[in-house]
């Protein structure tokens, strides 16, 4: 209970927070409007209020705080606004038979996961198989272990529509470049949480094995890949989230009409800032989702092992 009271407690800060801010982000429209309806706004002509910022027009303008609620297009919509977007673009169509129509968010974050996932499974595969080379072989050690450093520090907003141009001009479209962008920002941490973890037993341990003549094939599955259960699960919880960044962000410089990515930017064309907000948390929704669930697994995995109570 007292968990979850500071949870709640936390929530109620940053809602109360967020109404705040609508106040001056959205004061401007809201004098605007208020002026059309034949309101008394301070400052009168609307170059003056241009002038001054949000702040400064809702201290001359208490009594039109109510109008910053409730817009149309707001700059930054309320959180009710963007509760209500998101429950009548899942749950409403979702009761309604129409949980996967063009429109609604399921249908969009089915598209997103898709390539989350696929993107996941590539990228996890490619860190477990690196990081057991880079553990195995100095000169891996060496070399790839830079490279795959080095790999990070490219903007992914500049090496996505490269990725997608080069596929495209191969034939490949629609997932496969989506599930590319995410398998690239999901490896890394897999490889430096499997090298890490690989390379936890101590030397006793591992003194241990050679006195049984274990071979390296021997010694990595019997210890090294327990060993390395709880740094890879840290590991596949930051790689699912960037898995999910990646597909997001592939879906941003092809044009897509279908996925979360697409939704924020058919969003962002149209003015509808309830819309990418809405998206926003369908995405952070998801993410917590996956990443609860690589925890559930987690959990029951080394409890099995006997790695926790």
């Amino acid at each position: 209970m007292r968990n979850l009271l500071s949870i709640l407690t936390v929530v109620a800060a940053i809602i109360g927070l967020w109404y705040a801010a609508c106040i001056p982000m959205n004061m401007h429209e809201a004098t605007q409007q208020a002026q059309r309806a034949g309101t008394e706004v301070t400052p009168a002509t609307a170059s003056e209020r241009l002038q001054l910022g949000g702040i400064a027009l809702a201290v001359k303008n208490p009594t039109l705080w109510r109008g910053s609620f409730g817009q149309d297009r707001p700059r930054l919509p309320s959180p009710d606004q963007v509760m209500t977007e998101l429950w009548n673009t899942t749950g409403a169509m979702a009761l309604s038979g129409r949980a996967m129509s063009k429109r609604s968010l399921v249908f969009h974050s089915w598209i997103t996961l898709s390539a989350t996932l696929l993107g996941f499974a590539f990228g996890t595969g490619l860190g477990i198989i690196l990081a057991v080379g880079i553990v195995h072989s100095r000169a891996m050690d060496m070399s790839v272990m830079p490279w795959a450093i080095a790999s990070q520090t490219i903007p992914i907003l500049a090496l996505a529509p490269m990725i997608i141009v080069v596929l495209n001009s191969i034939g490949l479209q629609g997932l496969i470049p989506k599930a590319i962008i995410s398998a690239y920002l999901s490896f890394f941490p897999v490889v430096v949480g499997m090298v890490k973890g690989l390379r936890a037993p101590g030397m006793m341990q591992l003194d241990l094995m050679r006195t049984y003549n274990a071979t390296q094939g021997q010694t990595l599955w019997k210890l090294r890949l327990p060993a390395s259960m709880p740094y890879l699960f840290a590991s596949l919880k930051i790689g699912i989230s960037a898995s999910l960044i990646g597909a997001i962000v592939g879906e941003l410089p092809t044009g897509a009409i279908r996925g979360l990515g697409a939704r924020m930017l058919t969003g962002s064309y149209y003015g509808q800032t309830i819309q990418i907000w809405s998206a926003l948390f369908a995405a952070a929704i998801l993410a917590a989702i996956l990443v609860g669930t690589i925890g559930l697994i987690q959990r029951r995995t080394l409890k099995r092992m006997g790695m926790q109570p």
